[in-house]
């Protein structure tokens, strides 16, 4: 079998070449699209959206806490001539359309494939975690002429006074690479990393991070998402053999 997809055949020392073709599910390790009726039957697949859905609520209701803590903190500001050479421009709105459509299109793949549920819900978990540490270990003052980041709904998990100290790494912008990265279709991780992209950008116009946090933040989210991928690969290649 040779690996342009023919069988090669030797006939009184001639060459014959046949077509072939034979169903591989993701190079043999994970079907392209697995049935949330398929991936709920497997003890596994639950077990794992309990434990990571448990673990996603309890890391995100410790969040008002920390992050009020971290407010009381000082820390260093840094000199950052992107920043002193960007406008400081309020680009809150835009902001907020960009993260919640790009939320909006990740709810709807996660509806369609349990796969992308799966992932980001424990690669999300693990930057949450991630980001908890690096914020921890870095204290940094908030930028100069920053405009506050209007985001009703992000700001529920602030707590009740304003957060501007959360900046190593930037949770937004590493948010919406994580979803780029955990798309499937082409069109999809298209939009969501010119999201990301622009989002990132207009952070630094509005002085809500320095620029070392949104270089950062789409390192460590495909950091997450590789660990992510490694950790539950086993889980939906054992779905796909148990279908078959």
């Amino acid at each position: 079998i040779l690996r342009n997809g023919f069988i090669k055949i030797t006939c009184n020392g001639l060459p014959i070449l046949i077509t072939y073709t034979q169903k591989m599910p993701n190079n043999g390790l994970i079907p392209k699209t697995i049935s949330w009726k398929a991936a709920w039957a497997n003890a596994r697949f639950r077990q794992l959206v309990i434990s990571g859905s448990v673990a996603l609520v309890a890391i995100l209701s410790t969040f008002p806490f920390f992050f009020q803590s971290i407010e009381k903190r000082t820390g260093a500001v840094l000199n950052d001539w992107i920043l002193t050479w960007l406008p400081a421009i309020d680009f809150s709105i835009f902001i907020f359309v960009l993260i919640w459509a790009s939320t909006l299109l990740l709810i709807l793949r996660c509806y369609q494939d349990p796969r992308t549920f799966l992932y980001f819900l424990w690669s999300y978990s693990m930057l949450c975690l991630l980001r908890v540490g690096t914020i921890s270990l870095f204290p940094l003052e908030p930028p100069p002429r920053l405009l506050p980041l209007a985001d009703p709904i992000a700001n529920i998990f602030y707590g009740a006074h304003f957060v501007t100290k959360d900046l190593f790494f930037s949770g937004h912008t590493a948010t919406l690479f994580l979803m780029a990265f955990n798309f499937d279709k082409k069109p999809d991780r298209a939009l969501a990393f010119l999201a990301a992209g622009a989002v990132a950008l207009l952070l630094l116009i509005q002085h809500v991070h320095y620029s070392i946090d949104v270089l950062a933040a789409p390192v460590f989210a495909l950091l997450v998402y590789w660990l992510g991928k490694r950790l539950l690969r086993s889980t939906f290649a054992e779905i796909n053999r148990k279908a078959q």
